[in-house]
């Protein structure tokens, strides 16, 4: 066990026994939304996947121990301190260790720390991608490069509707990352349940995406899976409407010159405000819907 790694005793039992847990981040805590709603909403998570049968691990890096599976304490901690914490990708993860600091992890980070413990299941809300006019910054996710390299498999609502949805795709194919649509041949667009584009397979029962992910593991093949699950009909909001505020909000960014770890959440609360707050409220219920399926899949991973 790597002594930089912290599990909790829930965690450490619930593998040992060989029981399903799911790995969450804590970006979302930290950055995704403000408090006390991030922490309510972060409770509200654990608990979802606690009724659907598997044990939670959220997941964070505190005082430089890498955490999997975080207390009540730990979250409130994370929320009340918000944009104080810095958002950890993979490059950041020595020098936090070494300064004793706090970091709350991204996908990527979420995958490395999952993949350290054991945990192979892990349920967000949304990947990040290549990002629009990346042809000329080179603005690419750290995550799609963990998910070509780390044996986990990503739940979420699909990619970010900020990002290059087709050049997302492309650079995932490349990197021989499976990309499932769950109950759907189109790729979701996290806000969104369509974007026009299809997804390589589709998996219509949790059985299936942990038999295609098992199989995937037993070939020996590296790197994870991405499973795209699309948000709830009732909470899906009109793709032009999105649309249109994504538009908006990137110009915003270009004018102010906000780029790199920034971007993202400088737009998502750009368009929470543009959209009155609902694409806050489609981002609380894409995430319970993907830690229900996230449980569900982890359950029949473990038989």
């Amino acid at each position: 066990m790597n002594h930089y790694l912290s599990v909790s005793s829930e965690v450490q039992t619930a593998l040992r026994e060989g029981r399903p847990v799911v790995a969450l981040e804590s970006t979302i805590i930290s950055h995704g939304m403000p408090y006390p709603q991030n922490v309510q909403t972060a409770l509200q998570v654990e608990q979802t996947i606690r009724d659907n049968g598997a044990v939670p691990a959220t997941i964070a890096i505190i005082n430089g121990k890498l955490k999997a599976g975080c207390t009540k304490d730990e979250i409130e901690y994370l929320g009340k301190k918000g944009q104080a914490v810095t958002k950890a990708s993979r490059r950041d993860l020595p020098v936090l260790i070494a300064r004793k600091a706090d970091g709350a992890t991204t996908v990527t980070t979420t995958m490395i720390i999952a993949n350290m413990a054991g945990i192979r299941v892990f349920a967000t809300g949304g990947i990040g991608g290549v990002h629009r006019g990346a042809t000329t910054t080179m603005d690419i996710s750290a995550d799609l490069e963990e998910l070509a390299q780390t044996q986990v498999m990503v739940i979420c609502a699909g990619a970010k509707s900020i990002l290059d949805l087709p050049l997302t795709l492309e650079y995932l194919e490349t990197k021989g990352v499976p990309v499932i649509g769950y109950g759907t041949d189109e790729l979701p667009a996290f806000y969104t349940r369509h974007s026009g584009l299809n997804v390589d397979y589709r998996a219509d029962s949790p059985q299936q995406l942990a038999d295609i992910f098992r199989a995937k593991i037993q070939l020996g093949l590296k790197g994870g899976m991405l499973v795209t699950n699309p948000i709830p009909e009732q909470f899906s909001m009109p793709a032009d409407i999105i649309n249109n505020a994504i538009e908006k909000a990137l110009q915003e960014a270009q004018q102010l010159g906000i780029h790199g770890k920034q971007t993202t959440p400088f737009l998502l609360a750009k368009v929470k405000e543009l959209t009155g707050g609902d694409s806050l409220e489609a981002n609380i219920q894409l995430v319970l819907n993907n830690a229900r399926l996230a449980a569900k899949t982890a359950y029949e991973l473990a038989k």
